[in-house]
């Protein structure tokens, strides 16, 4: 009973209470001014890219994740496990240093921006730039989501499919896939939330461009720096309802998957 208290008094000091505040702080002067903030261009513009690259990155990760869990359980290589702590390791790097890697990497005066930049590609100060960056800082998600489900699957039964004529793809996609799903979603789920508020990396990579690379982590930011709380609280309470939306989302089809199951 004791340990149940608190748990929930820690959840609700640090989860529960500040979401409230902000909720509440938005709401003071109304549901039509807080619309009539979100509802302006350059707020909308930062919430929608922020959704579309967010999107565009979860793509790229949930193969990718995935693919790379796969090579992680399922093969043996020199390195392996100097790989498998990498994994983590954009979970203990600054975000800021993050931008600042990517802009030494492909920004205008190193050798690949330059390259990059003859043949018209712009990655730094450009929405490349934006995905890459939330792309290393949502790496893990996906990757340590799928891994421990497909420890835990016997790889007989890939085999046994291969053996009745299937080919590696088919055996993939009918035994295995529907098995590690739920796992890819969730991560995937958790990389599009934690993506919605990332701001140390892409601040650094995207320049702030209005109607270009200004994304809404950066947007809120300039609003207060701007001394216009009332605009940055739109659009933190926007990204907030994204978030949650998402997340619950995820939960109700895990149970109905659960429930089909069952």
């Amino acid at each position: 009973m004791l340990l149940r208290s608190l748990a929930i008094t820690f959840i609700g000091l640090f989860v529960i209470l500040p979401l409230v505040a902000i909720t509440a702080r938005s709401f003071e002067d109304g549901p039509a001014r807080l619309w009539k903030d979100i509802l302006q261009p350059d707020a909308l513009f930062s919430v929608q890219l922020t959704c579309a690259l967010a999107f565009m990155m979860i793509l790229i990760n949930a193969v990718m994740g995935t693919l790379t869990a796969w090579v992680l359980v399922r093969h043996s290589f020199p390195g392996k496990s100097i790989v498998n702590a990498l994994i983590d390791l954009p979970f203990a790097i600054p975000t800021i240093v993050t931008g600042l890697m990517l802009v030494i990497l492909y920004g205008p005066v190193s050798p690949i921006g330059r390259f990059l930049t003859a043949h018209g590609i712009e990655v730094i100060y450009a929405k490349p730039g934006i995905i890459l960056a939330l792309l290393f800082v949502t790496l893990p998600f996906v990757v340590r989501a799928v891994q421990p489900v497909l420890m835990e699957m016997d790889p007989e039964i890939e085999e046994a499919a291969m053996t009745l004529g299937a080919n590696r793809w088919t055996a993939f996609r009918r035994m295995v896939m529907p098995s590690i799903l739920p796992a890819v979603l969730t991560g995937s789920a958790q990389a599009f939330s934690r993506a919605l508020g990332e701001f140390g990396s892409v601040v650094v990579v995207a320049g702030n461009i209005p109607f270009r690379t200004q994304v809404a982590p950066v947007y809120i930011y300039g609003e207060i720096e701007s001394y216009n709380p009332r605009g940055a609280l739109a659009v933190s309470v926007m990204l907030l309802a994204i978030s949650l939306g998402v997340l619950i989302a995820l939960n109700l089809l895990q149970r109905w998957g659960r429930n089909r199951e069952s």
